[in-house]
This record gives structure tokens, C-alpha cells and sequence, in this order.
């Protein structure tokens, strides 16, 4: 009795600790619990993917150092923060590129885009500098106090380092802005879709 007891508990230990490590699962695409971003731990907030008409572009996941549901309280966070994408295709770089634009241009006004013109033209630059983007390619967006808005593609970093955290916040904005580039993706990532 007692080897059955033990292993009923043991059994139990390890489903708890896998369920621990394990995270959100979007359509087979796994996003981790925590990850770390300029020497700090950050939660997963909320993941989802992004379709266009019904194709899977990528699955989002925003982490950020506690959890918010709220976008004001996400733009004025003081520590790192990270937004994760992966491929679940294959995709031109200036295709992904021009999207990026798009979704900022959509969310910011003229007197905001104005105050971050040269930040924006780099980030543009990033994209044409890069190849064509494959199916499981994994795209990080970070924000690091300190430092600024650092992109890493398949571990390799990515374009200049952005340091104007209202940069960071216009491109956190493409997801969850008022017009953000999927209506279904923001509350995913705002940790309501769960």
C-alpha cells in the first residue's frame, strides 16, 4: 500500500511540476510560462495567433513582468517587456514588414508618429535587411529598460537598438491599439481569451 501510495504521489509531483513548465498552447505552438528579458523574470500575459481572412499568419504571446488585462497599465510598465512571434507560415520579410507599418500607422496619430519618424524608418530597415521569414521562425520584441527595444530572430539579433520606450509602445500598439491588425488577437493577448 504504502509503494502505491508513494507513487500515486510522485505521479501527482510530476504532473504538477510539467503543468508548471507548461504553457499555452496556440493551435500546436507552445508558449512558455516565463522568459527572461534583460536579467528579469516576465509572465506569459496571454497568447494567440494571428489570421488573415482564415490563414494563420503567427502565434503572439506577450509577456510582461505582472500580469495586466488593461492596455494603459501595459504601455506605463516600467520594467521589460516581450512580445513573441512565431511563424506558422512562410512570409515574405517585407511582407511582415509592411504589416508592422501598417499597424502603427493605424494606431498612432500624426503628432505621435511625428515624435518617433526615425525610430519607425529603422524599424522598416530591420525588415529589409532580413530574408524571407519561415514556419516556425521565432520573432522576440523587447523592450529593456536601460538598453530599449532589442529584436532577436532565431536568437540572432536583429536591426539597431531602439532606445525611446514610446517606440516600443507604438509597436506593442499594432496588437493592442484601437484598431489592432486582429480584433480576436488583443483580448488573447490580454490574458481574456484563456
Amino acid at each position: 500500500m504504502t509503494l502505491i501510495k508513494t507513487t500515486i504521489l510522485a505521479c501527482a509531483a510530476l504532473t504538477l511540476a510539467c503543468s508548471a513548465q507548461a504553457a499555452i498552447d496556440v493551435n500546436g505552438i507552445k508558449f512558455e510560462d516565463l522568459a527572461k528579458v534583460g536579467g528579469k523574470e516576465l509572465k506569459l500575459n496571454g497568447a494567440g495567433m494571428r489570421t488573415k481572412l482564415v490563414i494563420k499568419v503567427y502565434a503572439a504571446g506577450l509577456y510582461l513582468p505582472e500580469k495586466k488585462t488593461a492596455v494603459a497599465d501595459i504601455l506605463k510598465m516600467d520594467g521589460p517587456r516581450r512580445v513573441t512571434l512565431v511563424m506558422a507560415r512562410d512570409i515574405a520579410s517585407e511582407d511582415l514588414g509592411k504589416a508592422f507599418m501598417d499597424g502603427i500607422n493605424e494606431n498612432l496619430d500624426k503628432a505621435e508618429k511625428a515624435k518617433i519618424v526615425n525610430q519607425i524608418l529603422k524599424f522598416g530597415e530591420m525588415f529589409a535587411a532580413v530574408d524571407d521569414i519561415k514556419k516556425g521562425d521565432v520573432l522576440h520584441m523587447d523592450w529593456i529598460p536601460g538598453t530599449g527595444t532589442v529584436c532577436e530572430l532565431n536568437g540572432k539579433r536583429i536591426g539597431d537598438t531602439v532606445s525611446d520606450v514610446n517606440f516600443y509602445n507604438a509597436v506593442l500598439r499594432i496588437w493592442l491599439g484601437d484598431k489592432p491588425v486582429d480584433r480576436s488577437l488583443k483580448p488573447a493577448l490580454l490574458g481574456d481569451a484563456r
